[in-house]
């Protein structure tokens, strides 16, 4: 292999099966971790060599991943350049790097060794040295069995549930915004922001929630969050003690449940009907709770309204046992059905609901960004828990979405996206009548971006299953639920599902509700 020096040891070297990948790009050269001991009987060189080849057989170093020039790393480690290009030399004869005119010395893409990548040989970790009982967790702060991560999950596309239509979002102006605020950063811009958000964008979303959803709220109640899923979080902190109870919505959202057992908290299952919440069952079955989580615009995922029985029901009995409420008003800027649903915190007036909403669902996900609206007396202790958490949210997506508000852009689009949706939902509710007919109930289609198909004879999360074979990403009606024998059925988003696609989507579900039957149907017959 002939090896030509020049000033530096960037060299040229060709050899089969060392050639960078052409679907990768060699990354920026980082000095790594080499420890120099100068009274060792082992060389300098020997050393260097050792350092590099340990954390490329370890995996810390990876295949094209740029490396220091000679000189560079000489500096870096204050020795003389030559231990170093000796170093280099015999990584690069061992095949460990390897160098290309105009991109530097990188790793290698075709590395011998590949048996002990991840231990070096000789070295033992300390999860294979220790045992499990020396491998203590805090198991009271353990979630409810395993993260999963199900096939529902996975994909974009029909029936998706919190898929937004991402393609009618004017990223034109939002960019621009972004530009805007970009080109004005300065030293004071880039500090810490305040802990409960910028000014510009909580005076925005107070106004908004005033005028909207009719919250009583001041710019100063308001705390800007990563989403709803942490405001839940901070809620808890603050409101419960370790082993509280709390009442939650039988069928209710699931991510909310691991919140309350990371905290220590014991959810206890309230049953929902056509009217939401039954309070009254609430009380029999724990009088005694701490608080109520409740989604009273547009229940998730049965889709109900709390009505104004229920909600009164619901205020006094937090009044009177000094618990708390928590309203997640997730997606009620989206109804298609009678006037608007006022929040259930305006009606409050012994400042016992702590407002929980998000822009995930009329923006986009990957914002989170999301809003809490705190009772006066509970600021300070909510602003101690935020500091202690995360300190406060990053700054540029607040301004960005403050002045989106301001110039009227945020309103224009729900009014958009509300027409969008309702055209929709109505596609959506057309083809489920026209393929399933009575078989199939239709629930919580007034409001929101998703409805609920129950169907009888199911078992429906071996259908989703199937389903996500074939690119349809429903939900599960029964993974909401708490408890034995939960009600089958699909939780069906239509966001991000265009109306002339629709039909299509529809007539795969019932393919795949088919086939399903088909094969339980051989099964029987199997049966001796």
């Amino acid at each position: 292999m002939p090896i030509s020096t020049s000033c530096d040891f960037d060299i040229t070297i060709f050899c089969p099966g060392n050639i960078e990948s052409p679907a990768q790009t060699m990354s920026i050269a980082i000095t790594p971790i080499i420890a120099i001991d100068r009274k060792a009987r082992t060389p300098l060189h020997r050393q260097i060599y050792d350092a590099y080849r340990d954390a490329i057989v370890r995996g810390t170093l990876r295949p094209g991943q740029r490396v220091p020039s000679t000189r560079g790393l000489a500096s870096e480690l204050g020795v003389s350049r030559i231990p170093v290009l000796g170093a280099y030399a015999q990584l690069m004869a061992e095949g460990y790097f390897q160098s290309r005119v105009g991109a530097g010395t990188s790793i290698s893409w075709s590395l011998p060794d590949q048996r002990v990548v991840g231990e070096p040989r000789g070295v033992r970790t300390v999860a294979t040295r220790a045992s499990a009982s020396m491998r203590r967790i805090a198991k009271h702060r353990s979630l409810p069995g395993s993260i999963e991560n199900p096939p529902w999950c996975r994909g974009w596309g029909p029936f998706g549930v919190g898929q937004v239509a991402s393609d009618q979002f004017p990223f034109r102006v939002w960019n621009s915004l972004v530009a805007r605020h970009c080109r004005a950063t300065g030293s004071k811009s880039v500090d810490y922001g305040p802990p409960m958000g910028l000014k510009n964008l909580r005076d925005a979303v107070a106004s908004y929630l005033r005028t909207a959803r009719g919250v009583r709220c001041e710019a100063e109640q308001v705390m800007i969050v990563s989403g709803s899923q942490q405001a839940l979080d901070i809620s808890v902190r603050v409101l419960l003690d370790r082993g509280n109870k709390i009442w939650v919505e039988n069928p209710g959202y699931r991510y909310a449940r691991h919140v309350f057992a990371l905290n220590g908290c014991r959810a206890v299952p309230v049953p929902v009907d056509n009217e939401g919440l039954q309070v009254a069952a609430g009380v029999k079955r724990c009088p005694d709770a701490r608080a109520a989580l409740v989604t009273p615009s547009h229940q998730y995922p049965l889709g109900v309204t709390l009505s104004a029985s229920r909600r009164l029901q619901l205020l006094d009995w937090a009044a009177r046992s000094g618990s708390w409420i928590l309203e997640d008003d997730y997606d009620s800027e989206y109804r298609y059905e009678g006037m608007p649903i006022s929040s259930l915190q305006g009606l409050d007036c012994n400042s016992r609901v702590v407002y929980i909403g998000t822009f995930s669902k009329v923006l986009f996900p990957s914002l989170r960004l999301g809003y809490l609206v705190i009772p006066n007396d509970l600021i300070e202790r909510v602003l101690t828990v935020r500091l202690a958490m995360d300190i406060g949210p990053a700054t540029l997506s607040q301004a960005v979405l403050a002045d989106f508000i301001r110039e009227g852009h945020f309103s224009r689009h729900i009014r958009r996206m509300r027409l969008l949706y309702h055209e929709r939902r109505n596609a959506l509710v057309e083809n489920l009548e026209k393929e399933f007919g009575n078989a199939a109930k239709i629930i919580g289609e007034q409001a929101g971006m998703h409805l609920c198909l129950v169907l009888n004879g199911i078992c429906d999360r071996d259908v989703v299953n199937r389903a996500a074979r074939t690119n349809l990403w429903l939900v599960p009606l029964s993974s909401s639920y708490i408890g034995k024998s939960p009600q089958q059925g699909f939780v069906l988003g239509f966001g991000s599902t265009p109306a002339n696609e629709m039909a299509n989507a529809v007539r795969k579900l019932r393919a795949v509700l088919s086939l399903g039957k088909s094969r339980a149907r051989i099964s029987e017959e199997r049966q001796p």
